[in-house]
């Protein structure tokens, strides 16, 4: 159960403020179709974060325990500045409106999150806990509960949202995430 909560929580927690949940503030206000984003946002995660949770897995088996803590923690402290930069979505990133309100979530979803903090703390969430299917369950229940709110709010809302805020919180957590791993593993 440790596995399924810290999953959802760290990616839950590293979503805030991110391009992906900025994209889907943007097919919320281009689609206004809660469903086929919300499925496309969910088909895209869970694909990407097991494409990641595999890899996580695959590194640990290769690393020591030691090492593997240290690399988590310091990975977390990593995510934590990185969450202090504020991500922004351009033009370039916008799915192409040809396409219906799942297939451009889905490909644009899949997409953005390659290489993006979220994917990284799948990976390293992968290669410190198992088994496997509970991280990537997790992690997906994470981006699921980040984007989901601003689906069903659309663009109502997007000029209230106080991100900076939420960015140093989220930071915040990362830190302790980092300073958790050390004294729980050490």
């Amino acid at each position: 159960m440790d596995t399924l909560l810290v999953s959802t929580f760290a990616v839950a927690i590293a979503e805030i403020g991110d391009k992906t949940q900025l994209l889907s503030l943007l097919l919320a206000a281009r689609y206004r179709r809660f469903w086929p984003i919300a499925v496309g946002i969910f088909v895209a995660t869970a694909l990407n974060h097991s494409l990641a949770g595999w890899i996580g897995a695959l590194v640990a088996s290769w690393l020591s325990p030691a090492t593997l803590t240290w690399l988590v923690a310091l990975s977390m402290f990593a995510v934590a500045l990185w969450t202090l930069k504020s991500d922004t979505l351009d033009d370039a990133d916008a799915p192409a409106p040809r396409f219906g309100p799942f297939v451009a979530t889905t490909v644009a979803f899949f997409l953005a999150e390659i290489g993006d903090k979220t994917q990284i703390a799948t990976v390293l969430l992968a290669a410190q806990y198992s088994p496997l299917w509970l991280v990537v369950v997790g992690s997906t229940l994470g981006m699921l509960l980040a984007n989901l709110p601003v689906v069903a709010l659309g663009a109502r809302f997007a000029n209230r949202l106080p991100l900076r805020a939420a960015r140093y919180t989220a930071a915040a957590v990362f830190a302790a995430l980092g300073v958790w791993v050390l004294a729980t593993r050490l």
